[in-house]
């Protein structure tokens, strides 16, 4: 009886909590940080916040994300389905729900088949229907090439689906991954040669030569060399690419108790290994090769003519 109360009271001030928590969801739509929560409500018992968190997430008020980032946990607002809100019958409802909850991932006709129950001429009237009304859009998939996956139509694709910035209509853009290669290589260097007329001793050099990713992004986009809006996920994997090479270094930095990414250009001592001299080595999509698909060794044109 004696821990029952404290519980009781928990569960009452988390209401007041809850409402707070939604409120900050609507003020920072993008994801609400333990960081923010924590400075907003400083006098708030922590076992009260996590049972108000708890509460909202069982409740489907809110979801949990991870931040690409800071790797720290973010809460957003949930989006109702909009499943009810469509004209159509019991079978368009029920197949946009299975569409809705793949998200951007999209989902194949099999699954789609699987979890309705539908008839596959049954399914695709469905499916016609809903692209019709423009509720749903097909979307050509980089990793198999004769499929497509079906997702809501205002959805962006996540990259792996699509490739990303390093795919037009399924075809990787090896020249224009050459040239941010060099460019992004090129600013980092050009810090480092300017880090090295510090008069400051060599460790003030050493973080003027240091530069975040979303400094680099902007450098790339001040020179105009892409058509497309990148992002900063797309520069770091370019960034990977030359860390792999040897030509950069990456180290971590802690601001505000956030983790920063940092890079920085090296002069290696020692020559590069073979492994980065083969198209593989700096191939941003490499971990999704496989033998299956249409990223993989047998079909790459860019491994076969350096073969050759």
């Amino acid at each position: 009886m004696d821990n029952a109360v404290p519980n009781v009271a928990i569960k009452i001030e988390s209401g007041g909590v809850c409402e707070r928590i939604l409120s900050l969801c609507e003020e920072f739509p993008r994801g609400l940080s333990d960081k923010v929560l924590q400075n907003d409500m400083p006098n708030i018992d922590p076992k009260v916040r996590a049972s108000a968190i708890n509460q909202l997430l069982n409740s489907g008020k809110i979801d949990l994300f991870k931040s690409n980032e800071s790797g720290g946990l973010l809460y957003r607002l949930k989006n109702p389905s909009k499943a009810a809100t469509i004209r159509g019958d019991q079978e368009e409802h029920i197949v946009y729900k299975i569409i809705e909850e793949a998200g951007n991932k999209g989902t194949w006709i099999r699954d789609i088949r699987i979890k309705s129950n539908l008839v596959q001429i049954q399914l695709n009237k469905v499916l016609r229907a809903l692209i019709t009304k423009k509720h749903i859009k097909e979307v050509k998939s980089v990793n198999a090439t004769r499929k497509k996956v079906y997702m809501l139509y205002d959805l962006e694709p996540d990259p792996s689906v699509t490739g990303g910035a390093w795919y037009t209509e399924q075809d990787f853009e090896s020249e224009f991954v050459e040239v941010l290669n060099q460019q992004c290589y090129r600013y980092l260097y050009d810090k480092l040669e300017k880090s090295r007329e510090s008069q400051e001793g060599p460790l003030a050099a050493r973080n003027l030569s240091l530069s975040t990713s979303g400094e680099v992004l902007n450098f790339i986009s001040d020179l105009g060399i892409s058509k497309i809006q990148l992002k900063q996920e797309d520069i770091e994997s370019i960034l990977n690419t030359l860390v792999f090479d040897g030509k950069v270094e990456k180290s971590t930095s802690t601001k505000n108790g956030d983790e920063i990414k940092l890079y920085r250009a090296i002069e290696t001592l020692l020559p590069t290994t073979g492994l980065v001299k083969i198209p593989c080595g700096v191939c941003p999509v490499a971990n999704r090769c496989s033998d299956i698909g249409s990223i993989t060794p047998c079909k790459c044109t860019y491994l076969t003519e350096w073969m050759n």
